[in-house]
């Protein structure tokens, strides 16, 4: 791949993440729920976000959606830098 289309193909992916996400405000923080859970496929929950637009966004440990994600953060007051997949 060339530098060009490299970068082509990561200002999509930007696009697309700003559409989805920038200026969205979080109105529910949850874990997925069992039946949700199930319906991935999945054996593991991880934390959902309800978007003000009615979007659910949650991690996958892969592109692919193979099953829960963890999610990390950088707070400096909070070395609790993981929000864990539970089962």
């Amino acid at each position: 791949m060339t530098q060009k289309q490299q970068s082509d193909k990561e200002n999509y992916w930007v696009e697309k993440a700003q559409s989805v996400l920038l200026n969205r405000k979080i109105i529910e923080v949850r874990y997925l729920t069992e039946k949700e859970m199930e319906m991935l496929g999945w054996y593991k929950r991880a934390v959902v976000f309800l978007l003000d637009d009615g979007t659910i966004v949650y991690p996958s440990k892969d592109d692919e959606g193979n099953n829960a994600g963890a999610l990390f953060y950088q707070k400096e007051e909070d070395p609790g830098f993981v929000l864990p997949v539970i089962s």
